[in-house]
Order: C-alpha cells, then structure tokens, then sequence
C-alpha cells in the first residue's frame, strides 16, 4: 500500500508546480510579445529617437561653430544603428506591462502585507531608473562630450614649420567626424549606467525592509562602500575625470540617501513591535558586569 501511494503524492505534489510552470511560461510569452511590438514600434520612427538622443552633441557642436554631421563608417552601420534604438526604445515602452506580468505571477504568494511592502519599491524602481537615466542625457552627456570634443584641433593658415621657417604652411587639423553607432553606444552606456546606479537606495532599503542590512552595518562599511564606488566609476564611465567625479559624487549621496532609508524603515519596524508589544530592550550590562568580573576573577 505504501508503494502505491507514494506515486500519487508525488503527482499531488507536482501538479501546482506544473501549474505555476505554465503560468510562467504565459507571463513570459506575453512580455516577449510586448517588448516585440515595442521594438517595432519604435523601429517604425527609430530616425526621430535617434535625433534626439544626439541633441546633446549637436548642442555642443553648435557651441563651437561646427556642424552636427555623425557618419556611417560602413554599409550595414546604419541599419544596426536603427536596430539598437528599437531595442532601447522597446523595452522602455514595454517595461510597464512587462513589470505588471512580474506583479500579476508574484502577488498571490504574498501575504498582503508583503503585497502592501513590495509594491511601492516595484512602483520606484523603474521612477529611479528613468530619474537616473535623465540626469545622465541632460547633464552628464554634454559635460562629457563637451570635455572630449575639446581635444579637437583646428590648423591655421600660415603656421611655419620648424624645419622650414620661411614656408608658408597650413596648420594640422584634427576635427570630430563621430561614427553614429559609436556615439548611440556611448550615449545609451552613460544612460544605462545611471539608471542602474540610482537604482541602489531602492536595492537597499528594499534589503534594510526584510532585514538583510541595517544602517548601522551601512555607515560602518562607508569606507569600502566608497572605495567600490570609484572602481564602480572608472568602469562604467569613459576614461575622463569629469563624468567619473559626477557618477562617485552621485552614487556616494545616493548611498549616504539610503541609510537614511534603511534607518526610517527600522524605526517604522521598531514602531510597530512596540505598538504589538513584542519589542524588548536589551538588559543594560552595567548591573551585571561586576557580578560577571567577579565570576570570572573566582575562575582565574
């Protein structure tokens, strides 16, 4: 009889695990079908997305007196180039179901006080993102191509040679003629790399909430944290100290920002139990310290 049974517990068992297979197969088949309509949405209108991410080049350029002409350096770059914003641009229009289908697989096994936690950090998650992703088109891009495009160098007419200083020569010009994918590579990374960074207060007080961090254990590894910033810096950002400052000084007081957080959500934590009456303070130690010395001198 047991022999037989055991078959039929296992098929028990199983069955809400087939059912939650299929159940995420299903979110997953529809968030792959919203990020494709997505990408051919925004293929469809990929010229007028790309204009606009080059408008802080163009601004720069226009600053100096020179004209915003990016090139294709090969025959097939300017249709990876359209393919590549449709990308971006599909899972940016179809993170917003893609999200949902997560919420919609995740909430029925969750208590509803977990639901009540969760979501505000699911709300604030991609509003971090876009923050971040923003900062870094309208503030850390200019600075940056700003600070590159100074390297540029314009010849001059009758510059005379060292070895020839009675000839009249023109000067050596060395002038920006950026590759459109180069610079759609360079731009989405800075926006890419801020919107994952400003997602940290987000990670930690989301940690601090389920108890994985405190903000006593943040402020006592700030030191690491900030040597981990500037490695997280000098990584994600091109070899220039402007935007490597800008991305440490941000990320640093993004991360000074969550220990604030994680503080609040502990206060709230202890607000609670004590309103339950299952908060208990810690016995002080000086009352039984010297009965404790005491002891252990008698063991000595």
């Amino acid at each position: 009889m047991t022999a037989r049974n055991e078959p039929d517990e296992i098929e028990d068992s199983s069955a809400p695990l087939i059912e939650h297979l299929a159940e995420l197969r299903t979110r997953l088949i529809h968030s792959v079908a919203a990020f494709v309509v997505g990408m051919i949405i925004c293929f469809t209108v990929a010229t007028p997305v790309f204009n606009f991410l080059t408008d802080p080049l163009c601004k720069v350029l226009a600053d100096r007196g020179q004209d915003c002409d990016l090139i294709f350096i090969s025959p097939q770059e300017g249709f990876f180039v359209a393919i590549k914003v449709s990308l971006l641009g599909g899972f940016i229009l179809s993170f917003p179901y893609i999200a949902n289908q997560m919420w919609r697989f995740v909430a029925p096994g969750l208590y509803k006080s977990e639901k009540g936690a969760f979501l505000p950090f699911l709300v604030a998650s991609p509003f971090m993102f876009f923050l971040g992703a923003a900062f870094a088109f309208y503030v850390v891009t200019p600075l940056a191509y700003d600070f590159f495009l100074g390297f540029q160098q314009f010849g001059t007419e009758g510059q005379a040679l060292p070895s020839q200083p009675e000839a009249n020569q023109p000067g050596l010009s060395v002038v920006f003629q950026g590759s459109a994918q180069e610079y759609l590579n360079l731009t989405v990374k800075f926006i890419v790399a801020f919107g994952l960074c400003f997602q940290l207060p987000v990670l930690l007080t989301l940690m601090g909430k389920a108890g994985l961090v405190s903000a006593e254990g943040l402020g006592a590894v700030r030191k690491y944290a900030v040597v981990g910033i500037l490695v997280l810096a000098a990584l994600v950002t091109p070899p220039d100290v402007i935007t490597q400052a800008i991305l440490f000084v941000v990320v640093y007081g993004l991360y000074e920002i969550s220990i604030i957080l994680v503080r609040r959500v502990e206060r709230k934590r202890e607000a609670d139990l004590r309103a339950q009456g299952l908060w208990f303070e810690d016995e002080p130690e000086t009352e039984t310290d010297p009965m404790m010395k005491e002891f252990d001198d008698d063991d000595r």
